[in-house]
């Protein structure tokens, strides 16, 4: 079950995790299960830890930093730092309903 977000990390979702996604993949990042925690501080600092589809994934050098300047973009976000994570790996089954539907999966 989803823990209850506070609001400015339900921003952080909703106008930046939601809107960026995998070149590769016509799906965002949120739904594809690549976000792995979302927080932010009471001084609006916002951390995202993130990973790939796959540690050789094209995007591995660029992803990360439009991810950090969307949220950064984000009213009340005073700093955004994304931390690209490997475990646990990235697998299918991380994917939302949403996701695999849209993927016909």
């Amino acid at each position: 079950m989803e823990e209850e977000k506070n609001p400015l990390e339900q921003k952080v979702i909703d106008e930046a995790l939601k809107k960026c996604f995998d070149p590769e993949i016509p799906v965002n990042i949120w739904e594809l299960g690549l976000i792995y925690s979302v927080s932010v501080s009471p001084e609006g600092v916002a951390l995202v830890k993130m990973t790939l589809t796959a540690p050789a994934c094209p995007v591995a050098g660029s992803l990360p930093g439009e991810v950090e300047a969307k949220i950064k973009a984000i009213p009340g976000i005073a700093d955004a730092k994304v931390e690209l994570v490997w475990e646990p790996p990235w697998t299918a089954e991380m994917m939302s309903r949403v996701a695999k539907v849209m993927l016909g999966m």
